[in-house]
């Protein structure tokens, strides 16, 4: 009988293949392995993390993931390579009462910012100087579209009398005080724009936009965040070739 309730209570066997930094073992510049990372330390459960070199990817990964680069995962020896795939699988493998959900209450949550990293691309890879304005202004406003999500109360706040509707939200996060599915998506990708953009083209989230700036505040406060996120550097090395100069 015992026997069966530490089989029970025991978790899967998870490891999450993620992208490696220059050195080739700290964790690499890559958005959606920081995505993963972030949903399986949220859930609670015990797992393995590889780093992989691209330059130098062992045989052994090839054959258990060919053609693929990271991130990918392996759950109970079944290999999972679509980010959105294993997202919707560990939501519906890791769930109550043994581990949290994380799906948003709010539709709304799961598509906030989701045009900000494209403007974001365009603005950095963009090399003639006459349109630079243009593209800084289109990215500005999809900021200014999240900053307004951020800013506007969602029905929780309401009904749990926080808030009057009236009042700007003090929510932390997408879709309220603690982090889901919608978080692991858009942080790592916010946290990129704010790195490089400053790097390459000296450009800072403007001061005006405080919903934004509240929320990656937060974001930096939580472990799950910052310890699964690659350092500055490796975030601007891997913009080097990516991110183009302005012609004169």
């Amino acid at each position: 009988m015992t026997d069966t309730v530490t089989e029970e209570e025991k978790d899967p066997d998870i490891e999450l293949f993620v992208k490696a930094g220059s050195d080739g073992e700290s964790i690499g510049n890559c958005p959606f392995s920081q995505r993963l990372f972030m949903i399986l330390w949220l859930k609670g459960v015990v797992f393995n993390v590889t780093t992989v070199d691209l330059k130098r990817k062992p045989a052994d990964l090839h054959n258990l993931a060919p053609g693929t680069h990271p991130p990918f995962l392996t759950f109970e020896g079944n290999v999972l390579t679509d980010v959105n795939k294993i997202e919707e699988y560990l939501e519906e493998m890791l769930s109550p009462p043994k581990y949290p959900r994380l799906a948003p209450k709010n539709r709304e949550s799961n598509i906030a910012g989701n045009d900000i990293f494209a403007r974001f691309s365009a603005y950095v890879k963009n090399t003639r100087p006459e349109k630079n304005r243009s593209l800084e202004k289109s990215l500005n406003k999809a900021l200014a579209k999240l900053d307004e999500y951020l800013m506007r109360p969602i029905p929780d706040e309401v009904q749990s009398g926080q808030h009057s509707g009236e009042e700007p939200s003090t929510r932390k996060y997408l879709d309220g005080d603690e982090l889901t599915l919608a978080d692991c998506n858009l942080l790592p990708k916010l946290h990129v724009v704010k790195v490089v953009a400053k790097k390459y083209r000296n450009y800072d989230i403007p001061s005006e936009f405080k919903g934004v700036w509240r929320y990656l505040d937060n974001a930096y406060k939580r472990d799950e965040f910052t310890n699964t996120c690659a350092s500055d550097v490796e975030i601007e090395l891997a913009y080097q070739a990516v991110a183009k100069r302005l012609e004169k």
